[in-house]
C-alpha cells in the first residue's frame, strides 16, 4: 500500500507512549514524524543503546580522553615545565646573588664616597683657617709697614732738627727711643 507522501511503512505503539512521544515533539518544537527520524538518525550514527541509560559508550569515551589528557599534561610537565622551573629557579639565584654583589659594592662606594666627602670638608675647614691666618697676617705686616714707617719718619725728622751743637747724649737718647718703638711692634 503506498501513500502520496511517500511514506510507505507504520508502526504500531501504545496510546500511552504516543502521548509521552507527543510531549517531546511538541517539546522539541517538531513533528512525530521529524522527531523519530532525527532519533533513528542519532542512534544510528552514535552506536548508542537507547536501553543503556547510564551511557557507558560515553563514560568510557570520556575515560579515555580524560587518560589522554593527563598522560599529555605529565609529558609536558616533565618535558617543558620541570625544566622551565629549574631555570627560573637558577635565573632567580643568580639575580639574587647579583643584587647581593650589586648593593654590597654600592653600600662600600657610598661609604667610601660618604669618607672621602668628609675628608674634603675638614680639609675646607683647615685651607678657611689657614687663608685666614694668612689675611690676619697680611694685615697685621701692612699696619707694621705703616707703624715703622711712621717711627722712621719720626727718627728722621728729629734727626734733622739736630746740629751740630746737639749732645751725644740726646741723639744716644733718641736712637734708644726709635729702638724701643720698633721692638715693641
Amino acid at each position: 500500500m503506498s501513500n502520496t507522501d511517500g511514506h510507505t511503512k507504520t508502526l504500531r505503539f501504545s496510546d500511552g507512549l504516543d502521548e509521552k512521544f507527543g510531549k517531546l515533539a511538541q517539546k522539541l518544537r517538531r513533528s512525530k514524524l521529524q522527531l523519530f527520524g532525527l532519533m533513528v538518525d542519532y542512534f544510528h550514527r552514535t552506536g548508542k543503546d537507547p536501553a543503556d541509560i547510564s551511557d557507558e559508550l560515553l563514560k568510557s569515551t570520556l575515560v579515555k580522553n580524560h587518560d589522554t589528557y593527563i598522560r599529555f599534561i605529565r609529558a609536558q610537565e616533565e618535558k617543558v615545565l620541570i625544566p622551565v622551573k629549574v631555570e627560573v629557579d637558577r635565573m632567580i639565584q643568580s639575580q639574587i646573588k647579583i643584587l647581593d654583589f650589586f648593593n654590597n659594592q654600592l653600600i662600600k662606594t657610598n661609604a667610601d664616597l660618604l669618607n672621602n666627602q668628609q675628608t674634603q670638608v675638614q680639609k675646607f675647614i683647615e685651607t678657611d683657617k689657614l687663608l685666614k691666618a694668612i689675611a690676619e697676617k697680611l694685615e697685621t705686616k701692612e699696619s707694621l709697614k705703616l707703624k715703622f714707617l711712621y717711627i722712621l719718619n719720626s727718627y728722621s725728622k728729629a734727626r734733622e732738627s739736630f746740629g751740630f751743637t746737639t749732645p751725644a747724649k740726646e741723639k744716644e737718647d733718641l736712637l734708644n727711643l726709635t729702638r724701643q718703638q720698633i721692638a715693641k711692634l
